[in-house]
């Protein structure tokens, strides 16, 4: 039973977090482009070549999508990691406690900051009349976040890998 919980955590972590980093590391780019806030048009100075306007919103719109289901079944990753951890008898250690705590930090970062402001960003890019204005700041600051969103993921996988202080750790 160990090996099956463990085989869908991992699958879960790699299928619904790995797409939440992507498309959430992405989402910035798009949604500056849908704001009128990167050059010019399609074809026409910096990023030539690359969307913008409606078709920029409308990637940036599928993106927060990705987020928002992906999120939902992200879920899945610490319930299977906390059975795992039941299963082994770790569910006390440090590096399990650590990542736990880390991951509710990256849960709440996701669900209460990322995803509301890439909503309003989406907002922003559907009224012409309030696209440009911050928009390379408002973008800026989503970027950073989702950042450390990814930092904090990439740290409970080291941790999940090493396992400081435990005796099976390497």
């Amino acid at each position: 039973m160990t090996k099956f919980l463990l085989s869908v955590h991992v699958l879960a972590a790699i299928l619904a977090v790995g797409s939440i980093t992507v498309a959430a590391s992405m989402f910035p780019r798009y949604a500056l482009r849908a704001l009128g806030g990167a050059g010019g048009g399609e074809g026409e100075g910096e990023g030539a070549g690359e969307p913008s306007g409606d078709r920029a919103a409308g990637i940036a719109a599928l993106l927060h999508r990705v987020c928002r289901a992906y999120a939902v079944a992200g879920v899945a990753v610490p319930a299977f990691g906390i059975a795992t951890a039941v299963q082994l008898g770790v569910l006390t250690d440090a590096w399990l406690i650590a990542s736990l705590i880390l991951t509710t930090i990256a849960a709440g970062l996701l669900a209460l900051v990322i995803l509301p402001r890439q909503e309003a960003l989406l907002d922003r890019a559907a009224d012409p009349s309030d696209r440009a204005d911050g928009a390379r700041r408002a973008t800026a600051r989503l970027a950073m976040l989702t950042g450390i969103f990814n930092v904090l993921w990439a740290t409970v996988t080291v941790l999940m890998i090493v396992r400081p202080g435990s005796t099976t750790g390497a």
